[in-house]
């Protein structure tokens, strides 16, 4: 069993040729080291070195295809913005530093913001200079967004905030953080809602972070102190930040998965792999499982290419479910070709800066421990069937 190359024929606009050609000369010289780092439970891998590859990416234009040229973009079709992909699949390449700044707010922004805030905001994401967060989950308001209570008020010209954001997605590295607070004293729900861009490099923000089973920290607890924001850093209209946040988990749970299915092909690839080695393959059952988790990432690119598209509804909530349910039986297949070997830890005091392996786990315990968080985060599986059966089957609450 093998998977096959996706990156057959040319886009017509040549960009898939130009885009294996400048991937594959950039991956052998000063970044050939990058090849195959980072990803879910791995973010930790060689950041620097990641960040210098963003900024690579960005000054030869391989960052925020889809965006107009004026921001830096190739305005690129969605075929062009696929093939890409799957070339930067095919090349091992590593995982991206940026995603959160190119996939969910920069859209966001070219979506909702001021030209004003399009001139700040979007250049510096496609260079690769500025990294984001997302300041949504509250430790009182994990999947129930409408419940967050972290507040906002403005302060002759600045907005001041406080509160409390958890699971913070790389946090800790992060330039700029997009926080939905509520602005409007006794507001409830979905009313009196704020999308707030916020710094993160100041005196008010203090993020800790949270130590997962791997031993890495990719999420964190941020708190805000009375942090401040330009008062013009408000995107969408002050007290309307509602449709604003739905519309970024559109772009997270839509189109932007294609990026990441880039690291849930490679996993795949090590779990056959190892199961060959093992000798697990010639279990029926097993290679059974092997299978199907080969055909159900074929189904998750085909959905993602269906969702591609300017407005992402409700419907993308079914790219989440399906993404995070898969992504987390692909973890305990990885379990189960290791057999008994899977089950020990080699070196407990390894540290953790030694790549895939470190801190005594290999890559596939890391894969199985870490996805057993993916049907929690940006949306339980309980929430995202809610989402589906009342927004877009019209099934009543």
């Amino acid at each position: 069993m093998s998977l096959p190359d996706q990156a057959g024929g040319e886009s017509p606009g040549g960009l898939r040729a130009a885009a294996r050609a400048w991937l594959e000369e950039s991956l052998s010289g000063e970044f050939a080291h990058v090849r195959g780092l980072g990803g879910p439970g791995r973010e930790h891998e060689g950041h620097e070195l990641r960040q210098a590859w963003e900024r690579h990416l960005g000054k030869a234009g391989w960052t925020c295809l889809a965006w107009p040229e004026r921001y830096g973009g190739r305005a690129a079709s969605l075929e062009d913005q696929v093939a890409f992909h799957e070339e930067y699949a095919r090349a091992d390449a590593p995982a991206r530093v940026g995603h959160i700044g190119e996939g969910l707010i920069g859209p966001t922004i070219l979506e909702f913001g001021t030209d004003e805030q399009k001139d700040r905001f979007l250049p510096p994401i496609q260079r690769g200079d500025e990294l984001w967060c997302q300041g949504y989950s509250e430790p009182e308001a994990g999947s129930d967004l409408a419940g967050v209570q972290t507040r906002a008020r403005l302060d002759g010209g600045e907005w001041v905030i406080d509160g409390q954001k958890v699971w913070t997605s790389l946090a800790h590295v992060a330039d700029w953080c997009f926080v939905l607070c509520r602005t409007e004293a006794g507001s409830q729900r979905h009313h009196g809602l704020s999308y707030l861009l916020v710094p993160m490099n100041q005196d008010g923000v203090e993020v800790r972070p949270i130590v997962q089973l791997t031993g890495t920290s990719e999420f964190n607890e941020v708190f805000f102190d009375g942090a401040r924001t330009a008062a013009g850093n408000v995107l969408g209209a002050p007290g309307g930040g509602w449709p604003v946040a739905m519309a970024t988990l559109g772009y997270e749970r839509g189109a932007s998965t294609l990026g990441q299915q880039i690291g849930f092909r490679r996993e795949l690839a090590k779990v056959i792999e190892t199961a060959r080695r093992t000798g697990a393959a010639r279990d029926p059952v097993l290679r059974d499982r092997l299978v199907r988790s080969w055909l159900e990432l074929e189904i998750m690119r085909l959905n993602a290419l269906r969702m591609l598209g300017p407005e992402p509804g409700p419907e993308a909530s079914i790219a989440k479910l399906y993404w995070s349910e898969w992504h987390r039986r692909l973890g305990e297949l990885a379990q189960a070709v290791q057999g008994r070997a899977g089950l020990v830890v080699q070196d407990p005091t390894a540290p953790l800066d030694d790549g895939p392996g470190g801190g005594g786990l290999n890559e596939l315990q890391r894969l199985y421990l870490f996805s057993r968080a993916d049907t929690i985060y940006a949306g339980s599986s309980e929430i995202q069937r809610n989402i589906i059966a009342e927004r877009t089957l019209g099934l009543p609450r």
